[in-house]
C-alpha cells in the first residue's frame, strides 16, 4: 500500500466571488421548488424532476443558445468525455470538469467562470482507478456557511467554501480527509484499488462516501479493497461510522458466504449515486457486486451484501433492512443507480431500484416490503469448473422488464431473409440464454461453444443514468440499451483466479449491424400506482450507419434508437430525452402522457452529463455537458429567446 503520509495539495484561483443570501428551504437550504438544482439528481429522492414551466411545450422548440463554455483548459489535456451533472444554487453552478477532477462555480446566467480549485495529487492521481472528471459533487448549507463536496480521483474528501472555492480549514485535515485510512484488504500490491467518481451524498449533516473499484472482467486478484460504506460529519469530517459492505464474522449476513472466500473478497462497493429520506433519516444504498464480475468459485454462496440495497440511518450507519437483489453475481449486474424515492398518489411510500438487468424492483422504503410479491424462482446452472450457482434468483411479479432478456432466435433481425440468415449462421458456435440469469460458459466449452449470448450486457439495461419519476402523477420513466454480450470466461495465467472474461470472443455482427432487433435504445414510462408499462418509445432516430446501410436498401425501417441510454429530465409538462453517451447531437422534447416527440433541439454534440434545469432572474434554463466526435467537452445552457 503506499504511503499514507503523502499529503494533497491544491490549486484555488479565484475568478470573482458571488452570494447570495437564502431563506433555508431544508438540508441544503433550497430546493427545485426554488428554481435550484441543488441535488445530483435534482432531490434527495434522485427524481430527476423540477416543477418549472417557464419552457413548455407551446415554445420548447424556440429554445437558443444562452451561452457554452469550454473545458479544453481544465486539466494537463482536453477533456472529451464529461459525464457529470452541475449543480445549481442561486444563480451559481457547481461542476466538475478535466482529467483531474477540477471543481469549478460558474454564473449560471452568463456562464462566466467564478472560481477554480484543483487538486494536485501526484502519484495518487498516476495510480487512481477512477480518474476524470466524475459526475459532480455535493453541497451543503448551514445559515451563512456554504459548502461544496467533492471526491477528488487520488481518493480524498475534500469540502470546499463554496463563495471562494478555499477548502474549509475546520473539515478534516484542511478540509481534506484521506480515504486510504481504515480501509480492509488494501494490503499487498503496489497501488490500491479503491477511489470513486461519484459526488459524496449529503443529508442531515452527514457526508456518506460509497467507493469505486476498476472494472473487475479481468481482475488482478480473487484479493481486493473491500468495498466499505462510510459516514463522516459534515462540519468537522469526523468519521462517524462504517458500514461493512461484506461482513465480518459475527455480523449479520456472515452466513451467506460458505467458506474462507469471505476474508479476502473485495469490492461490493457504492460506485453509483446514493439517494435517501431526511425525514426517516435513512439513506439507500445501491451495493454493487463483489470480486469479480464474471467468476465466483472464491466466494461461494449468497455474498451479502453484495448487490443488495441497503436502507441506513445516515446517523449511526445502522442497518434498517436490506435486500439482495441477485444472489452470487457472476454477470457483472451492480445495482447501477440512485435508488428512487417516491410518495405516490395512491399513499405509498416507495423506494425504486432500477436494474441492469432491467426490472424495476420496489420496496416500501419504511420497512423493506415488496409493493408487489419477488418471487425466488429457479435459475439454470452453468458448467464452469469450481462456480458456484444460486439454484434461485428474486424475480419481480411487476412492473414487467423495461428491456429485452435472454437471447433467443426470436430475437435475431429480420430486415430481411437474406439478413436474418446471416444472423442465424453468425450465432452458430454460441449458446443462447432462454433465460436472463444463464450463466457464462467456457471459451472452449466441451460441446465445441465459445460462450454464451446474452440480454442485457453488462453496461446494462439501465445504468448510471437512473430513471426520472413524476411526483405528481407516480409516472417512472427508464432509460434502457439493448446491446448483446457475449458471457464467455477462460483460464487466466496472470492472475490468482482460476477464471475470467476471455479475450478474444466477439459479439457477432452481420453487414455492419448488430444481430439482435431494435430499438436499440429505449425510454419506457411506467405508472408506478398499478406497475404496468403505459408507452415506451426509442430513445433516438435511426442514424445514418443503419438507415444508409447498403443490406437495407428498400426496407421500411422503424425508429431505431441508438445502443446508448438516454440522459432523462422531467419538468411540470416535459420529458427531455438525450441521446447520451456514443449518441447524436440532439435534445428531444417529449410529451410525459405519450411519448411523442414535440421538439428537437440540435446541441453542439452529444448529450453526455444529465441534462438539469434551473431559474434565475426570472428565465428558466436548460443546461448539460456535451461531448464527442473529437471535440473537447463543453457545458452548454438553453432558454427562450
Amino acid at each position: 500500500m503506499r504511503s499514507k503520509k503523502k499529503v494533497i495539495s491544491s490549486f484555488v484561483a479565484s475568478v470573482g466571488i458571488m452570494m447570495s443570501a437564502q431563506v433555508a428551504l431544508g438540508q441544503s437550504g433550497t430546493d427545485v421548488s426554488a428554481g435550484d438544482w441543488p441535488d445530483y439528481n435534482g432531490n434527495m429522492a434522485a427524481q430527476r424532476y423540477s416543477p418549472l414551466d417557464q419552457i413548455n411545450a407551446d415554445n420548447v422548440g424556440s429554445l437558443k443558445l444562452a451561452w457554452r463554455f469550454a473545458t479544453e483548459k481544465f486539466g494537463p489535456s482536453p477533456e472529451f468525455n464529461n459525464t457529470s451533472t452541475p449543480l445549481e444554487i442561486d444563480g451559481v453552478l457547481y461542476a466538475t470538469m478535466g482529467a483531474t477532477r477540477n471543481v469549478s462555480a460558474i454564473d449560471a446566467t452568463t456562464g462566466q467562470l467564478l472560481w477554480v480549485w484543483r487538486p494536485q495529487e501526484g502519484e495518487r492521481y498516476e495510480t487512481a482507478p477512477r480518474k476524470g472528471a466524475g459526475r459532480g459533487v455535493a453541497f451543503w448549507r448551514d445559515g451563512d456557511k456554504r459548502r461544496i463536496l467533492t471526491i477528488t480521483p487520488g481518493f480524498f474528501l475534500v469540502s470546499l467554501d463554496a463563495d471562494t472555492g478555499i477548502p474549509d480549514p475546520e473539515f478534516g485535515e484542511n478540509g481534506r480527509i484521506n480515504l486510504f485510512y481504515g480501509l480492509r484488504n488494501a494490503e499487498g500490491f503496489d497501488d490500491v484499488d479503491i477511489g470513486s467518481s461519484m459526488p459524496p451524498f449529503v443529508m442531515n449533516n452527514v457526508v456518506v462516501v460509497g467507493p469505486a473499484h476498476r472494472v473487475g472482467m479481468r481482475p488482478r486478484s480473487k484479493s481486493n479493497v473491500k468495498g466499505d460504506v462510510r459516514g463522516y460529519d459534515i462540519r468537522t469530517g469526523e468519521q462517524l461510522w462504517v458500514f461493512h459492505t461484506i461482513p465480518e464474522r459475527g455480523e449479520i449476513g456472515i452466513e451467506t458466504w460458505l467458506d474462507e472466500g469471505v476474508n479476502f473478497t473485495g469490492n461490493a462497493g457504492v460506485w453509483a449515486p446514493m439517494s435517501g429520506d431526511p425525514e426517516l433519516g435513512i439513506v439507500y444504498l445501491p451495493v454493487e457486486s463483489a470480486t469479480g464480475d464474471r467468476y465466483g468459485g472464491d466466494r461461494p454462496g449468497d455474498n451479502l451484501f453484495a448487490n443488495s440495497l441497503v436502507a441506513l440511518d445516515i446517523k449511526t450507519g445502522e442497518r434498517k433492512w436490506h435486500y439482495q437483489i441477485i444472489h452470487h453475481d457472476i454477470w457483472d449486474w451492480d445495482n447501477p443507480s440512485a435508488p428512487v424515492l417516491a410518495d405516490l398518489p395512491n399513499g405509498r411510500k416507495v423506494v425504486m431500484q432500477v436494474t441492469k438487468q432491467s426490472w424495476v424492483y420496489t420496496f416500501d422504503r419504511v420497512t423493506g416490503e415488496p409493493i408487489w410479491p419477488i418471487e425466488e424462482r429457479p435459475v439454470p446452472a452453468g458448467d464452469v469448473p469450481g462456480e458456484w450457482y444460486s439454484p434461485t434468483q428474486p424475480i419481480p411479479t411487476k412492473p414487467a422488464a423495461f428491456d429485452r432478456q435472454g437471447f433467443t432466435e426470436a430475437d435475431i433481425i429480420d430486415f430481411t431473409p437474406e439478413l436474418r440468415a446471416a444472423a442465424l449462421e453468425a450465432t452458430q458456435g454460441f449458446r443462447m440464454s432462454e433465460n436472463v440469469y444463464t450463466p457464462p460458459s467456457l471459451a472452449s466449452s466441451p460441446d465445441g461453444t465459445k460462450g454464451v449470448l446474452s440480454l442485457p450486457s453488462a453496461t446494462g439495461g439501465a445504468n448510471w443514468e437512473g430513471a426520472a419519476l413524476d411526483p405528481e402523477t407516480g409516472m417512472l420513466y427508464v432509460p434502457s440499451r439493448t446491446a448483446l454480450a457475449v458471457l464467455s470466461v477462460e483460464k487466466d495465467e496472470q492472475a490468482d483466479v482460476d477464471y475470467s472474461q476471455a479475450f478474444g470472443v466477439r459479439v457477432p455482427r452481420v453487414s455492419g449491424l448488430e444481430i439482435v432487433k431494435p430499438p436499440y435504445g429505449r425510454v419506457t414510462a411506467i405508472d408506478m400506482n398499478s406497475g404496468d408499462h403505459v408507452w415506451m418509445t426509442a430513445n433516438a432516430d435511426t442514424p445514418a450507419s443503419i438507415a444508409n446501410n447498403r443490406a437495407l436498401q428498400g426496407v421500411d425501417l422503424p425508429r431505431t434508437g441508438v445502443p446508448t441510454r438516454a440522459g432523462l429530465l422531467l419538468t411540470k409538462t416535459l420529458l427531455f430525452v438525450g441521446e447520451g453517451v456514443g449518441g447524436g447531437p440532439t435534445l428531444y422534447a417529449q410529451d410525459k402522457k405519450t411519448g411523442e416527440i414535440i421538439a428537437r433541439i440540435e446541441l453542439p454534440n452529444t448529450q453526455t452529463g444529465q441534462p438539469f434545469t434551473y431559474e434565475h432572474d426570472g428565465k428558466q434554463y436548460i443546461a448539460m455537458f456535451v461531448s464527442g466526435s473529437g471535440k473537447p467537452t463543453e457545458l452548454v445552457a438553453y432558454t427562450l429567446p
